[in-house]
């Protein structure tokens, strides 16, 4: 076999001049004074920096916990047991408003048929009335006496009035303080009050 000799490598230019190397270490320019750029703006703005991204932190969280909550307000996953209870509430709702309309429809036949009996009532009082001219009667009468037996059914009793005399007699005058008999007003005393 054959020995190897030593043999170096040199890179050359364009030119066929070899490259010249440093011997100390490699160093980047760039990266060293990004690096101190960095290391100034924190030193600087650092703690405006931390709570500024901590309150970026809390939004975010606060936002998405709030999203959350009305898309399950807007949309509800309802399970089927969920669809079976609304279902029912409706019915019952469904079945309330039906009582509700009969005894509304009820009510209303019942107006309806007070309100033709009243007609009735005056339809036939306007035939009594026009029957009485027609005999020569005085209608306001045969008019009374309907209401009459109405007022006799009906539970209120009117007291009789009775015949007061005026309060005031002709010869009395309060401002004189004359002809009032044993009352009569003085006015108070006036002056500084005796207290201690």
């Amino acid at each position: 076999m054959a020995e190897m000799d030593d043999v170096e490598i040199t890179d050359v230019n364009d030119d066929g001049m070899p490259y010249e190397m440093d011997k100390g270490p490699i160093k980047n320019q760039d990266l060293t004074s990004v690096n101190e750029i960095v290391g100034e703006i924190l030193s600087q703005y650092g703690w405006y920096m931390l709570v500024m991204t901590v309150l970026v932190y809390v939004l975010i969280q606060y936002l998405s916990k709030r999203r959350s909550s009305q898309s399950q307000h807007s949309s509800p996953q309802q399970t089927p047991q969920d669809a079976a209870l609304v279902a029912r509430k409706q019915e019952a709702m469904e079945a309330a408003r039906r009582k509700m309309q009969e005894e509304l429809d009820a009510k209303a036949a019942i107006y309806r048929e007070k309100q033709k009996e009243q007609e009735e009532e005056k339809r036939r009082q306007k035939i009594e009335i026009w029957e009485s001219m027609q005999q020569g009667k005085s209608y306001k009468g045969a008019a009374k006496a309907p209401r009459a037996t109405e007022e006799a059914s009906s539970s209120t009793v009117l007291k009789p009035k009775t015949d007061r005399k005026p309060l005031r007699s002709s010869d009395y005058s309060p401002l004189s303080g004359q002809g009032g008999g044993t009352c009569a007003w003085r006015p108070g005393r006036r002056g500084p009050s005796s207290g201690g």
